[in-house]
């Protein structure tokens, strides 16, 4: 019982804090206008949920971890002929690459590729299992109550709507081509992009400020009198609970840079703990009371991210340093590169797991978690 309790408490901190987490880039992205195909809570994978607007919520088979999909985050080049392939299904509405090939007077190999992006884009909806062949069909259009309200304030009239891979007019393939890059990340300027990468950084951390405000402030904090040994509470001022705030995460700031000293590598690797730890002390710290399990909260979040902000693909601030790159060199980092980068990374990180998991197994077999 004691392990189930253990791992329900595990997977609600994760889940709740990788969801803040992920809210955040789904909110900078959807603020401006990028359009975000899945926000999950879990591994990539099947998935319980439902569908609104373009976004599929839902909660995937493995509840650790989270993703939001934002659209157009691929690395390297546009594909070429985009703008005719796209035109050609959405005209057909289900149709195999090689009947886009046909249309455009292209190869497949060129026709896949282009299908693939769009799939990429949310703007094309990719094969399914059951499929023979790779077909590919045009995605479903249901205008929401909203934008039919700001159709008809504009004069345009009754927006139209479409059923998954029906046929549909393309009266301005170049219009329609545009209107679906501008729905995209990449589409957008540096500082929209930065923000997007960076705002899920900001929500944790903003999520651990308002928590010690919170706890510090508003519920305030028992400790024992000097002189009577009476149990007393404290409100601290709003200004004493930022500061110490700010102050936790400069501590996290300064553990993770002893990542990356020989001197304190090792100690810092020691000192950090994996999923199996987190698991173990959110239990404890869920027992012990409502307080309590707030700040355990609060300081993870501060970790989750603190971490993110590594120069590391496929992190964020790795994510943040290659946009960096790409500014100030105005070169573009292709796929490829990214996909390597992204590879060195995990497997870094998959190394560090490895080492804190080993820790974190011999301090729950020994009972020393001290």
């Amino acid at each position: 019982m004691d392990i189930l309790i253990m791992l329900v408490c595990g997977v609600i901190t994760i889940g709740l804090l990788v969801f803040i987490h992920e809210g955040g880039h789904f909110l900078a992205a959807r603020a401006f206008g990028v359009r975000v195909t899945e926000f999950m809570l879990g591994l990539p994978g099947p998935s319980v949920g439902f569908t609104r607007g373009e976004t599929r919520f839902g909660v995937t088979a493995v509840p650790l971890g989270g993703y939001a999909k934002v659209c157009g985050m691929e690395a390297g080049p546009l594909q070429p002929h985009l703008q005719e392939v796209l035109a050609s299904l959405y005209r057909r509405g289900t149709a195999n690459m090689e009947d886009v090939a046909r249309d455009c007077g292209i190869s497949t190999d060129a026709a896949y590729e282009a299908l693939e992006e769009l799939v990429e884009w949310g703007s094309v909806i990719a094969p399914q299992k059951s499929d023979q062949f790779n077909t590919y069909r045009a995605p479903r259009v249901a205008p929401t109550k909203r934008q039919m309200k700001r159709a008809a304030k504009a004069g345009k009239g009754e927006l139209p709507s479409y059923e998954l891979g029906e046929a549909r007019p393309v009266d301005d393939p170049r219009a329609l081509y545009e209107s679906e890059y501008r729905q995209q990340y990449r589409s957008l300027p540096f500082w929209k992009r930065s923000v997007i990468l960076l705002a899920g950084i900001a929500v944790n951390l903003l999520f651990a400020m308002l928590v010690f405000v919170l706890v510090f402030s508003v519920i305030g904090f028992q400790v024992a009198h000097p002189d009577t040994g009476e149990i007393v509470t404290i409100h601290a001022s709003v200004l004493q609970a930022l500061q110490a705030g700010f102050s936790y995460i400069g501590m996290v700031v300064q553990a993770v840079i002893g990542l990356f000293n020989p001197a304190t590598a090792a100690q810092t690797v020691s000192d950090s703990t994996s999923i199996v730890g987190i698991a173990v002390m959110s239990k404890d710290y869920f027992q012990a009371g409502l307080i309590e399990a707030l700040e355990f909260m609060a300081m993870i979040s501060v970790s989750l991210g603190i971490m993110n902000l590594l120069p590391i693909p496929p992190l964020d601030g790795g994510r943040f340093v290659v946009e960096l790159f790409q500014k100030g060199t105005r070169k573009t980092v292709s796929q490829k590169a990214m996909n390597y980068m992204s590879m060195a990374g995990m497997a870094l990180f998959l190394g560090f797991f490895v080492i804190m998991l080993n820790q974190d197994i011999q301090r729950f077999v020994f009972g020393n978690w001290g």
